[in-house]
């Protein structure tokens, strides 16, 4: 089978916050909003799935501008459908309301 050029391996997410509390934030843990989830039952889908924080840097490396930071999804946080998810390096805060690219893999089916 030719994969065509319109299926993506990923659903688009929305990095919201950190965990936090009234006055403390968490950055370990991030607040993912994913596409297409509005409760937690549909959220139980997306757990252990690896998460994509992809972005555009000044300086080239290894001949490319675009670098990505990993993570993955832990569990659920609240009853909206968002969830928790944990990155390698801690989200900086300016992606806050920036896409994430959550993968479809490893797959549970």
């Amino acid at each position: 089978m030719v994969a065509d050029s319109n299926h993506r391996l990923y659903v688009k997410g929305k990095h919201l916050s950190y965990q936090r509390g009234k006055r403390n934030t968490n950055p370990n843990v991030s607040l993912v909003k994913i596409e297409g989830v509005e409760d937690t039952e549909a959220a139980k889908f997306y757990l252990g799935k690896r998460v994509a924080f992809v972005y555009r840097a000044s300086k080239e490396r290894r001949g490319s501008k675009i670098r990505v930071i990993w993570g993955k999804i832990a569990r659920p946080h609240g009853n909206s459908g968002v969830v928790r998810a944990r990155f390698n390096h801690n989200l900086p805060p300016k992606s806050f309301g920036a896409s994430v690219r959550v993968m479809l893999y490893p797959s549970s089916i």
